[in-house]
């Protein structure tokens, strides 16, 4: 029995809770994050014309709670399959719709710098055009009574076939931009980075909810297999006379207590399979059974300091709020640059003529410099939107900074008090059994009634749920740690020994 209770885990706080706050995790630093690009102009655009914010991907998945769903792939096998810890999370990093969503706005992120980039890589188009017209002076105005002078002119035709070029030479605003741009790509990959790290985090909680919702059946069952034994021997004993009615009815009231307990018990164990299965993509009518237990394993963690250094190094929301920030910086000083003036090339070479055959080699060859003076207060106002977001994300990046240590310190609380509270509750549940069979031998001796029977067998059920709820509040403060320090995709297996 103890085996199986040592595979659980869920304890004081819901499976829905613990959900929402992986995923809060995620959708934090995101929201930390949007719109950090700065105000930026098209550089095709006159001075005046508009100046829309950089994208930020990120933030269009930031405002609800994808992490709870997944897009479900393959069809449901006949009977139960065996699903372990190891593949509960390849499942979830494939399917998972945050993940998913996460990972298209990294191309949105990659497209909007290939947008800015265009600005300063040449355009090359080509034209061809053949026309053949005829005009009626007279109906232009042009009338004369001059003998012989025509009415109508043509037809006649002309050929025009060219390569056109335009290139800007030296654009400081259009090459910050282009910096600014390639900064919110590569924080669009390290929110990736961190979308996979909050994937693992609920799908860890949702595996081990399962486990415990297995290990609170096994107990209710148990129970409920007591309490039947116990009924139908005070049945047996009053029908012979040796007891009270009182008895035999306590007996038969505590039976369907266990009875009600097991029903809950059950429907919460299938809802739990449910949540797990929309997690990571597993078609939600699969049955399937988990292979792996999660034992109770004491952990030494690293020290705070240690801990706080792994995560700023490594921690992929810290990283792409760093990043963030140093886009920021760009935008800022190409919104400062749009008062300095640019060089731009632009040219065409080709053929004309009346037609194909008779055509002769023609060209164009420019340089523009252009030169700001006014633009009526518009690159002001961009650079003061630019300094404001700047400075939003830098409070964002200290803010996250105390996040961290928050989350870490609160981590090696909950792994210290949990440790010691699956200790007293092993010791707890040892001396609640024993309890109940001395119970269980004094009545059956007739030495008292068997209140002290039921009152034993209340004793054995919490001890049995506290034994549950912090070892599962021990697991997930395993999670929390390793996701606190940036460490959850590899560290959760090592931490629980489960899916190596």
């Amino acid at each position: 029995m103890q085996d199986r209770q040592a595979g659980s885990l869920t304890g004081t706080r819901t499976p829905a809770f613990i959900v929402m706050a992986a995923i809060g995790l995620f959708c934090g630093s995101a929201l930390a994050q949007g719109g950090l690009g700065g105000p930026r102009n098209d550089s095709g655009s006159p001075p005046n014309g508009p100046s829309p914010s950089p994208i930020n991907p990120a933030a269009a998945i930031s405002t609800q709670d994808f992490f709870n769903g997944s897009v479900a792939h393959g069809e449901v096998r006949p009977g139960s399959i065996p699903l372990s810890f190891k593949d509960a999370i390849s499942m979830a990093l494939r399917n998972n719709l945050g993940l998913l969503l996460q990972s298209d706005a990294s191309l949105a992120a990659r497209s909007q710098k290939w947008k800015e980039l265009s600005d300063l890589l040449p355009n090359v188009r080509a034209a061809i055009s053949e026309n053949v017209s005829q005009v009626n002076l007279a109906a232009i105005g042009l009338r004369s009574n001059l003998p012989g002078f025509p009415t109508v002119v043509g037809p006649f035709g002309s050929f025009d076939a060219r390569f056109f070029l335009k290139q800007t030479l030296f654009d400081l605003n259009v090459i910050n931009r282009v910096r600014g741009a390639s900064e919110n790509e590569k924080a669009a990959h390290l929110d990736y980075k961190n979308a996979r790290e909050t994937v693992v985090l609920a799908t860890g909680n949702a595996y081990l909810q399962v486990l415990a919702g297995a290990a609170r059946v096994d107990v209710a069952q148990a129970q409920v297999t007591t309490a039947q034994a116990l009924y139908s021997k005070a049945a047996d004993q009053q029908n012979a006379g040796v007891i009270p009615a009182i008895d035999s009815l306590r007996a038969r009231v505590q039976l369907q207590t266990r009875q009600q307990q097991l029903i809950v018990a059950r429907n919460d164990f299938a809802k739990q399979k449910l949540s797990l299965a929309r997690i990571i993509g597993l078609p939600v009518g699969q049955e399937f059974t988990l292979a792996d237990k999660a034992p109770y394993s004491a952990l030494t963690p690293m020290g705070l300091e240690e801990s706080l250094q792994r995560a700023y190094a490594y921690r992929s929301d810290y990283l792409a709020a760093v990043q963030q920030v140093r886009a920021a910086e760009r935008f800022r000083r190409a919104a400062t640059y749009q008062h300095l003036p640019s060089l731009s090339f632009s040219g065409d070479y080709g053929a004309s003529g009346v037609t194909p055959g008779d055509s002769h080699g023609v060209m164009d060859v420019a340089g523009t410099l252009n030169i700001p003076i006014f633009a009526g207060g518009k690159t002001h106002s961009d650079v003061l939107q630019a300094e404001a977001t700047l400075r939003q994300s830098r409070q964002q990046v200290d803010n996250l900074r105390g996040q961290i240590e928050f989350e870490i310190r609160s981590a090696l609380l909950d792994l210290t008090a949990a440790d010691q509270q699956v200790q007293v509750a092993q010791s707890s549940v040892a001396l609640a059994n024993q309890t109940l069979e001395q119970a269980r031998d004094r009545f059956l001796a007739g030495v008292t009634d068997n209140l002290e029977v039921v009152q034993a067998q209340e004793s054995v059920a919490g001890a049995n749920e506290s034994y549950i709820s912090s070892l599962y509040a021990h697991n997930l403060a395993k999670i929390e740690l390793a996701r606190a320090i940036g460490y959850a995709e590899e560290g959760v297996k090592q931490y629980l020994g489960m899916g190596k």
